[in-house]
């Protein structure tokens, strides 16, 4: 009988973790895969070939591959043989490693399957970036025909060598994860498959695009499941993150009809809803940025759905959103704390206030003011009513989209700066009508429009690429609903009830 190595695999993760500072494996970005998600990840492959060539390219301790190894020689169909490439800097954790190899060596043996194990004490980047410089990379050596991964989660320093190293191999990203992902995919023989557990942040904004335009031009999406709690994934490491987990399949011809897309709220994967989502609505035809759209609800009733009943954009509108101009750190000589003669307002986030802006704010630590001359003129722009909406959000603030109106007539100033933390939406470089102007905020703070946004963004950052993708109401619609918006915004509630009135009166 076959020993099942579930629970003492987690007795590994859980030994290490306690033999380390929750610092030190965030510095390096190891989080180790609690073994219930990776039994529900290893669960996500299709039957493969009878030889079966796994690689893991930041194995920890090693339960992800262990995982797969048991699902393989638990299937009716077994394969003939395993072999295992598993990657691993980090000393600490090498001894445990070892002994998951020698596990997986001891349960293939036992079932009567070969196997081979190799641990690689190396850098898996630097490895392969140089294998792939290499004449030999090109032609058809071996490769895998499985995946699976959690790497680690890192922003990319751009001054270092490796960074140097992946621009000249023409992979451009802006953290390690994504890195680990696209040089998996490229090891994979056509067909072959992979799963991997990452911040769900590449499925949108500009930062990402190169990355997903590859992945999705080389791979297919197959399954997707979605954590609805950011504390689940890595519970007991106190990481705040939203993660998803995905099945793809490397060089079809055509994509699938449909990807599934489950979810759950934590590790409870046997109690996860699923629905079967067409392809389209989650990559776009057509779609440039090839944004991967996360839509969980029923056709009926989901926010992409719902949302429907605005057909508008911001090219129909004659608007356009851009980022503010001032950049506080190079512009730091002509910033001024308070207004001064020549001066003209510097709007920060810090002053929105009930949907509007508030300023000057004495309390707050940022300039109220920038020198307004020939050195500046270029940062500035021509005081009408603009919305503005703030580029960060915290992780647990209610809405990811926070909308405010600069209303002219409550700031007097005849020209005004943006600082680079907010986005601002305009006509042609100048003010939108008062009305418009209402009615686009309102709209924007609405939770509709955030349940949208949340469906293809997983990160909290606000970017005017994506604001830009939103669908919007027609310009008579947001004529209507400004009216709504007088000395400060509603209640969400409110908000809310005005949108879904507008909705309605769309179907009719």
């Amino acid at each position: 009988m076959i020993m099942r190595p579930l629970h003492s695999l987690d007795h590994v993760r859980k030994s290490f973790n306690g033999s380390t500072s929750r610092s030190v494996r965030s510095e390096i970005g190891q989080f180790l895969t609690p073994a219930v998600t990776a039994q529900f990840m290893s669960s996500m492959f299709e039957s493969g070939p009878q030889h079966v060539r796994i690689l893991d390219p930041g194995a920890g301790a090693g339960v992800l591959f262990a995982m797969c190894v048991e699902t393989l020689i638990s299937q009716k169909n077994r394969p003939l043989s395993i072999k295992v490439d598993a990657y691993e800097t980090d000393d600490a954790i090498l001894p445990h490693l070892e002994e998951t190899m020698k596990r997986c060596q001891s349960l293939c043996t036992s079932g009567g399957i070969a196997f081979q194990g190799i641990v690689k004490n190396e850098d898996f980047v630097s490895v392969t970036i140089a294998e792939k410089r290499e004449p030999l990379f090109a032609l058809p050596i071996e490769r895998f025909t499985h995946a699976i991964l959690n790497p680690p989660y890192m922003k990319i320093n751009s001054q270092t060598a490796m960074s140097r190293d992946l621009y000249s191999s023409d992979i451009e990203v802006a953290n390690l994860y994504a890195v680990f992902v696209w040089l998996s995919m490229l090891l994979l023989e056509p067909g072959g498959q992979m799963v991997a557990i990452t911040p769900r942040s590449f499925c949108n904004g500009p930062y990402f695009k190169k990355f997903r335009v590859a992945f999705l031009r080389t791979m297919s999406l197959k399954q997707i499941h979605i954590f609805g709690s950011r504390k689940k994934a890595f519970g007991d490491d106190d990481v705040l993150q939203e993660n998803i987990i995905y099945h793809a399949i490397r060089g079809l011809l055509q994509k699938p009809k449909s990807v599934t897309i489950s979810t759950s709220e934590g590790l409870d994967f046997g109690e996860a809803r699923i629905l079967s989502v067409p392809y389209s609505r989650v990559v776009h035809p057509g779609d440039r940025d090839m944004f991967i759209h996360l839509d969980v609800d029923d056709a009926d009733t989901s926010p992409a759905e719902r949302i429907k009943c605005f057909t508008s954009s911001l090219n129909k509108l004659g608007l356009t959103v851009s980022t503010g101009r001032v950049v506080d750190f190079r512009s730091r000589e002509h910033l001024r704390q308070a207004p001064e003669q020549e001066t003209v307002p510097l709007i920060y986030p810090c002053h929105f206030l009930n949907g509007f802006i508030e300023w000057p704010v004495e309390s707050g630590k940022k300039p109220n003011a920038i020198m307004s001359s020939y050195k500046t003129s270029g940062l500035l722009v021509e005081a009408g009513f603009y919305v503005l909406t703030k580029r960060f959000s915290a992780k647990e603030q209610l809405r990811r989209i926070m909308a405010a109106v600069y209303d002219p007539t409550r700031i007097d100033a005849c020209l005004v700066g943006f600082e680079n933390h907010l986005n601002y939406f305009h006509k042609q470089e100048s003010g939108l009508p008062a009305d418009l102007a209402k009615g686009l905020a309102l709209y924007l703070n609405s939770t509709i429009v955030d349940q949208y946004f949340r469906l293809f963004s997983g990160h909290t950052q606000v970017n005017a690429t994506d604001l830009r993708k939103m669908p919007y109401p027609t310009h008579e619609q947001l004529i209507r609903i400004g009216t709504h918006l007088k000395e400060r915004m509603p209640d969400q509630e409110t908000i809310d009830a005005i949108i879904e009135k507008e909705c309605l009166n769309c179907g009719q």
